[in-house]
């Protein structure tokens, strides 16, 4: 289970990750692009890939649903309450690398190991 401030604290820790306001939700951004979006205090969109929203869904189907921009897949939808943080730190984690420009992902994959 992770809280909407454990969320926040979280995705808010990735290298030049800032929040802005997104139509009326948050919205949690590196460098311009956002990587995750918080619609209520119980679910987080994450903006992954195609393969990789698939695969969360198909792993976690008890937390994790699709979620559809008219046709598009366009991130997968996580349940705050029912998801580990385990899960929600390797979501974000992929999310944040997809959208940051490559030398920063890369530098800050580095800085992991």
């Amino acid at each position: 289970m992770v809280s909407p401030t454990q969320l926040r604290a979280l995705a808010l820790s990735f290298p030049d990750a800032t929040e802005q306001d997104h139509f009326g939700v948050p919205s949690f951004r590196v460098r311009g692009k956002i990587f995750a979006t918080v619609p209520d205090d119980d679910h987080v969109r994450i903006m992954l890939h195609e393969e990789g929203t698939r695969a969360a869904v198909a792993e976690w189907p008890d937390c994790c649903a699709e979620h559809y921009w008219g046709k598009r897949l366009a991130c997968v939808v996580v349940a705050l309450d029912r998801a580990p943080r385990e899960l929600v730190t390797e979501l974000l984690t992929d999310a944040w690398v997809g959208k940051a420009p490559k030398t920063l992902a890369r530098d800050y994959l580095a800085s992991l190991r």
